[in-house]
């Protein structure tokens, strides 16, 4: 098979970890890129040709070309990378401040952003690449206590749609994953990250909290499948645009999809209602 040059953020732990250690298992090189390199010593020590830790922090944006520049340097051209480095927030959104909200959309959205146009230049002249974009089932649903986070994952599936059109011609595919509860250390109580809470909010938030961090360690999800499929689909001739990862995320985004048309059924005649009358719809180039 042949050999593919990855980058990967978030590599130190769960699914970023997985991935990290199938590329090498398989025979691939990989820039392993995370806030602390010494987490993965282990794999340097098994993989010292393959492998090259880096320290990176997804929110510094403009540190993304020299990591492409990195990766280059060392391996060679750029066929995948991973967008998987950030973290959860719980809190209501009278909760979540400013500096709150904006670092979910910096690790979620800005850091995935400036790495992709970083890597998309060298992608297009050579006709090919995949960016695989790690996203949640929260990123296309959200709940009471989940705002934060679903507006960065919200928006990076948003973007990263737009993405795959703009960037298919040239031979590049877009892959955007939605997993559900994995065994990773999402939901570490050092690393889940939790609002001030106000007390109005109290008996509408205080399961959510409690749940979230009482399931750390007890995930249905696997990363290690779930790598696998991430890793099947990339070599795959052809792979969907989205992949939800879990039975929870399947059973949440069909059921969230069946809602969602069949309120639009509901509504449509209102909505369409809101034209000019006698005016034809706009036809438009996509």
């Amino acid at each position: 098979m042949e050999q593919r040059s990855w980058i990967i953020t978030g590599a130190s732990s769960g699914l970023g970890r997985a991935l990290t250690e199938a590329a090498l298992a398989a025979g691939d090189t990989v820039v392993a890129a995370m806030r602390r390199p010494e987490r993965i010593d282990d794999l340097l020590d098994a993989y010292p040709r393959t492998i090259l830790p880096v320290a990176f922090d997804v929110r510094g944006t403009a540190e993304a070309s020299g990591l492409i520049g990195a990766a280059i340097d060392r391996f060679g051209p750029v066929d995948v990378l991973v967008n998987n480095g950030g973290v959860g927030q719980i809190g209501a959104a009278e909760e979540v401040d400013d500096a709150g909200l904006r670092n979910m959309l910096e690790q979620h959205l800005l850091g995935p952003a400036a790495l992709t146009r970083a890597v998309l230049p060298g992608m297009r002249q050579r006709g090919r690449g995949t960016i695989v974009q790690v996203s949640s089932q929260g990123g296309r649903i959200s709940f009471p206590g989940a705002g934060s986070y679903s507006a960065g994952k919200f928006a990076l599936e948003g973007w990263s749609e737009a993405l795959a059109g703009e960037v298919a011609p040239f031979g590049i595919r877009v892959l955007v994953v939605e997993p559900s509860r994995f065994r990773t250390g999402f939901n570490g109580a050092d690393v889940l990250q939790v609002a001030a809470p106000i007390d109005a909010y109290a008996d509408m938030l205080s399961a959510l909290r409690a749940d979230m961090l009482a399931v750390d360690g007890k995930q249905e999800g696997d990363p290690v499948r779930a790598a696998e499929i991430i890793r099947d689909l990339i070599t795959a001739e052809t792979a969907p645009l989205r992949i939800p990862l879990g039975r929870e995320a399947v059973r949440r985004l069909r059921d969230s999809y069946r809602r969602s048309l069949a309120e639009l059924e509901q509504y449509a005649d209102v909505s369409a209602g809101a034209d000019f009358p006698g005016l034809p719809e706009s036809v438009r180039p996509v």
